[in-house]
């Protein structure tokens, strides 16, 4: 699989691509998902284009830019650039101060920006995020449907898969009355603490950029700006609003810059939001590198950049470095981008030339995905087709699961007479995610708030029950114990034919796990059971990787992550064998926290008497993930790429062959076994020779395919340039070096099938890899 190039993208406005881009639900339907039922209506004819000429559709999206910004004031330039948080604060306890809650915004919802009637220029709604139509802490939340979290997306390895869900919460969106949607997390899996990860696409720049790219594509397909995030580097929530990463320019490029400028080339997000952290000494919304420099200059983004919601720390500054528009006051000390920048406008500190291409990115962005003309409608969601919507998250979780381990207990025997299901709320419902991502879902949580903290709770758990699911598909006698009680659930299980034990983590944002062992006593449980019966099952909920030191003991594990608001149905039927397993992992499951690159959690060291925390994330440099274990001979738990099957299959015929500046790949898929199912083949590249890399190999390309059983499938991969290449700093080049390449076809990082040999020639790409 490999990302589209900048190039392929066409002059029309997105809008006008818009039916071609989503004729592609229709692949998915071979996976058995249902492709969202309405997309974005056209709103009534404009304003005659005489005295408006800026809203003539056949001009591009840079020509009408040109048209209005020369008819704006400086104060509606300035109008643009500012946005304000859009929940209204009188309800809470302690207000925030200064704050003004926007008259017009949609509330309890993530922003506004407020539009101009004069030149018919419409106002920005913003809700968070990436698995749907969130709802900031409000005593009535919207209810929406919730994808599962990226994470589970990227265990998909499909792309189609990813814009299916894409598309579907972008049509929840706009029917919400929402026109910008902060969705597209690209942060690369740097730690598995990370309390985010769940938000974001794994460890790999490919597979990363590929998911969340399509997913992005998919929102946009709506009429909708999305917000690819947060940029760059936010690899932790520890100290998360100050903390320092150093990383050198080379092994940026090589890794997480790489996968946004992926997901950027393949889904064109009309935003990037800038991240709280600081990069190299700088804050990232005050980053010349980050924002001028590598997104503006070297990628040529046109969109405009975002602050995170209290990310902004200056007005001269922030401007002058690439920051077009203050996001979520008052999250921030000071409305910087308000009076203060007009006067610095005035005063010459900020050029007028800047404050025009500010706005004008804004006004790009708009244009070029229809918000001009497919204004959006207000609350619509009484017309939303829930039901559709509900199959196409199913789809989703089913394939995102990830079968770890299965000695022949699953799919659970239909002779089973007896089945104990024990812990995690199976019997109600299946874990979300916290922080500003939370979706509320239909009817809300059946489960009272455990958190109990706030912010990032409350802590949410949709009502779809893997027990109730469960019972729906097998005749068997299946009871629920809270597993609280150890010696009850050793009982429990002792006289049950299988045990299932359903295991949680919750992470969100702001906070980081504090290790990656379960918590509360949970270990011990599931060792509790599997010694009572060895006939137990785990399935696990989880925001990333966990270590299981009860793994030798159980019969299988399935990593089920958050599975969005139909996930007790995806697991129930994946646990049945309605549906085959087909998911893979994103990341690398460490054995243990010493094999990973910080041991100790970074954060808490501050050099040369600095005010702020420091973190050298040249440590492992591009070497992040399985690149890392690699380079260290170290052996996980579970590899990168693993993801087991109830059927069989066969990975044969690996050819490759020098294919202009890069090289292509085939290999057939064949289905050995007795049942249909989807498995993905993945190619890996790794020099002969010294080609300067980080690591020893990298992942090429993959491609998933749904096979009957007998049948085969036949995949060709063309891969990306720079996943051949170094970059160089100095001339802003990618570089191939000449030498041979093992070319690997694998079922994960671990576990290669066969390789051949293809010679490249040197060569020279240009910063976008072309």
């Amino acid at each position: 699989m490999s990302s589209t190039s900048s190039a392929a993208r066409g002059a029309l406005p997105r809008y006008a691509r818009k039916l071609a881009a989503t004729t592609a639900l229709t692949a998915l339907m071979a996976f058995g998902a249902a492709a969202p039922a309405v997309f974005a209506q056209t709103s009534p004819a404009a304003e005659s284009t005489a005295s408006r000429p800026w809203m003539n559709t056949a001009l591009s999206a840079s020509e009408r830019t040109a048209l209005v910004l020369k008819e704006m004031t400086l104060p509606e330039k300035l109008t643009l650039l500012f946005g304000y948080f859009s929940t209204d604060n009188q309800w809470q306890k302690t207000p925030v101060k200064n704050y003004v809650y926007p008259e017009k915004g949609l509330p309890f919802s993530a922003g506004f920006v407020p539009g101009i009637d004069r030149l018919g220029i419409p106002a920005q709604w913003q809700t968070d995020a990436g698995v749907g139509v969130a709802t900031q802490t409000s005593p009535t939340p919207r209810q929406r449907t919730a994808l599962p979290s990226g994470i589970a997306t990227a265990a998909s390895w499909n792309p189609k898969n990813a814009f299916a869900g894409g598309a579907m919460i972008g049509n929840e969106a706009w029917m919400s009355g929402f026109n910008v949607q902060l969705a597209g997390g690209m942060n690369l899996m740097r730690d598995a603490r990370n309390g985010r990860n769940f938000e974001y696409g794994g460890e790999d720049p490919l597979l990363a950029g590929v998911i969340t790219g399509n997913a992005m594509k998919g929102i946009q397909s709506n009429n909708i700006i999305t917000t690819m995030k947060h940029f760059a580097f936010n690899g932790q929530e520890t100290n998360r609003f100050t903390i320092d990463h150093k990383i050198s320019d080379q092994a940026a490029r090589q890794s997480d810059l790489l996968a946004f400028q992926i997901a950027y080339e393949i889904g064109d997000p009309g935003s990037i939001m800038c991240a709280y952290n600081r990069v190299n000494g700088f804050y990232a919304c005050e980053s010349n590198y980050l924002l001028n420099e590598v997104l503006k200059q070297d990628w040529g983004y046109k969109g405009y950049v975002m602050s995170d919601w209290g990310a902004t720390h200056s007005t001269i500054p922030a401007a002058n470095q690439g920051l077009d528009q203050q996001s979520g006051w008052a999250f921030d000390r000071s409305n910087y981008f308000e009076g203060a920048l007009r006067e610095a406008v005035n005063n010459g500190y900020v050029s007028q030339a800047r404050v025009d291409d500010m706005a004008g990115r804004v006004l790009w962005a708009m244009f070029d995905n229809g918000l001009f003309d497919n204004v959006v409608k207000g609350d619509q969601a009484d017309k939303i087709d829930y039901a559709a919507h509900a199959k196409v998250t199913q789809t989703g979780a089913e394939e995102g699961i990830v079968l770890l381990k299965n000695t022949g207990v699953l799919p659970l025997a239909k002779t089973a007479k007896s089945i104990v299901v024990i812990g995690a709320h199976a019997d109600v419902g299946v874990l979300s995610g916290g922080g500003s991502s939370q979706v509320y879902p239909i009817g809300l949580s059946p489960v009272k708030d455990e958190f109990g903290k706030g912010f990032p709770g409350p802590k949410t758990w949709y009502p779809s029950s893997p027990m109730k699911g469960i019972q729906a598909r097998t005749k068997a006698n299946v009871t629920y114990l809270d597993g609280k009680d150890l010696n009850a659930a050793a009982a429990a299980a002792a006289s049950a034919d299988i045990a299932i034990v359903f295991a949680e983590q919750w992470t969100g944002e702001s906070i980081d796990a504090p290790d990656l062992n379960l918590p509360d006593n949970q270990d011990a449980l599931i060792a509790a059971v599997a010694k009572a019966n060895p006939k137990t099952v785990v399935v696990l909920e989880t925001g990333g990787p966990v270590v299981m030191p009860w793994v030798d003991n159980v019969a299988a594990v399935l990593e089920a992550w958050y599975p969005g608001t139909s996930g007790g149905e995806a697991i129930a039927r994946v646990l049945t064998g309605e549906v085959n397993p087909s998911g893979h992992l994103p990341a690398t499951f460490p054995a243990s926290l010493d094999q990973t690159p910080r041991p100790i959690l970074e954060g808490d060291v501050k050099l040369d008497n600095d005010s702020h925390p420091h973190s050298d994330y040249n440590i492992d440099g591009a070497a992040v993930g399985y690149k890392w274990f690699d380079k260290r001979g170290a052996k996980p738990l579970f590899a990168f790429g693993h993801g087991l099957s109830y059927t069989t299959f066969q990975l044969s015929g690996l050819s490759a062959q020098a294919s202009g500046k890069s090289l292509t790949a085939s290999f057939t898929i064949k289905n050995t076994g007795k049942l249909a199912g989807a498995e993905v083949g993945q190619v890996y590249i790794s020099p002969v020779g010294d080609a300067g890399w980080e690591a020893p190999k990298r992942l090429a390309g993959f491609e998933k395919i749904m096979l009957k059983p007998g049948k085969s499938g036949k995949a060709t991969i063309t891969v990306d340039p720079r996943l051949l290449a170094t970059f160089d700093s100095a001339s802003k080049t990618w570089n191939i070096k000449a030498g041979d390449y093992k070319v690997i076809l694998a079922t994960s990082a671990t576990e290669p099938l066969s390789e051949v040999i293809v010679h490249l020639d040197a060569q020279t790409l240009n910063v976008k890899g072309q």
